[in-house]
């Protein structure tokens, strides 16, 4: 079965977010201010999040990604990596994290099942990484990334977010970390949630600074993973890819559901959708009526989102609610 939208787009990609709850509190992340974390009851429980994975399973994802808040923040998530990794029909269960727990975790959650690794790292410089993360320390997600490479994770890789003013300038840093250490790197560029505006680095910026040292040769991309557009760079035997939904949008060919932390449905990143089905499910609904509910959910998906690199339309609510 393939869960289409009005538009024809065929969808077999998951994000899960598990929890909005996240130790750090990144500028471009959370306001100044901080949010109320959701009450752990409106949470969907692993064994709703498992019934819930095994009817999109039967619906045609094929590949899920676990995200928060800081989905490590979840008590025993090896315990659902478990779960979920002897579903049928779901392939590939990756999970995007900020590391700083990985030093204890990576062993469990790879002995679980977990396929693959990506580690949000915007700067290795530590003054501006405390700043970033409103307080933290970056040593810890560094020894987490040695760690995971240590107990056997394979292609780990680097999400960076680079701001104009704020880190931009550790662009080569990040690149020589990661050759160094044999990390792929990606760069996402910056998506303004409610009224945080900060300047957007674009991928054509970063890639024409890259190319005035590097050549960037383009790769194959792979219809059927995520929206990064890959590159290889020779001289340091790395590779790069970029994710832009701001100066180049992909939503014509978005093959993504968000499933919230409170069970709502989210089927694009800008519009949030209900009802939850996490109340279809402590009401007592049956596998095919949530499928019913998912699959109406999922034709009525916007055709994008309205938002450019420096105007438009902000995303609605709170990332850490969401999932990213």
């Amino acid at each position: 079965m393939t869960l289409l939208d009005s538009f024809g787009r065929a969808h077999t990609y998951l994000r899960l977010s598990i929890t909005d709850r996240c130790n750090f509190r990144c500028v471009y992340c959370l306001p100044k201010e901080g949010v109320q974390w959701q009450d752990r009851s409106d949470l969907l429980t692993y064994e709703e999040i498992a019934r819930v994975v095994h009817i999109f399973g039967a619906l045609g994802i094929k590949k899920i990604r676990i995200t928060g808040g800081e989905p490590t923040m979840r008590a025993d998530i090896a315990r659902l990596i478990f779960l979920l990794k002897h579903i049928l029909g779901i392939e590939e269960i990756n999970m995007t994290t900020n590391g700083y727990t990985l030093k204890k975790l990576a062993k469990p959650l790879l002995s679980a099942g977990l396929s693959r690794l990506n580690v949000s790292l915007d700067t290795l410089d530590p003054q501006t990484f405390q700043k970033l993360s409103r307080g933290f320390s970056l040593e810890p997600v560094l020894t987490g990334i040695q760690e995971a490479k240590k107990v056997g994770f394979r292609n780990i890789k680097i999400n960076a977010v680079l701001l104009k003013g704020i880190n931009d300038r550790d662009l080569w840093s990040l690149l020589s970390y990661c050759s160094e250490h044999q990390l792929s790197l990606r760069f996402i560029e910056y998506m303004p949630f409610e009224a945080r505006w900060y300047q957007c680095v674009t991928e054509e910026e970063i890639r024409n600074q890259i190319s005035t040292k590097y050549t960037l040769i383009p790769q194959l991309k792979n219809k059927t993973t995520g929206p990064a557009v890959p590159y290889f760079i020779p001289e340091l035997n790395l590779n790069v890819g970029f994710i832009s939904p701001l100066s180049k949008r992909f939503c014509q060919g978005c093959n993504r559901l968000r499933l919230m932390s409170n069970g709502s449905l989210r089927t694009c990143l800008a519009h949030e959708d209900v009802p939850s089905l996490r109340d279809l499910l402590r009401a007592g609904a049956t596998d095919t009526k949530i499928a019913e509910q998912i699959q109406s959910q999922v034709y009525g998906k916007a055709e994008g989102h309205f938002c450019n690199v420096d105007s438009g339309s902000t995303f609605q609510g709170i990332m850490t609610k969401i999932g990213g």
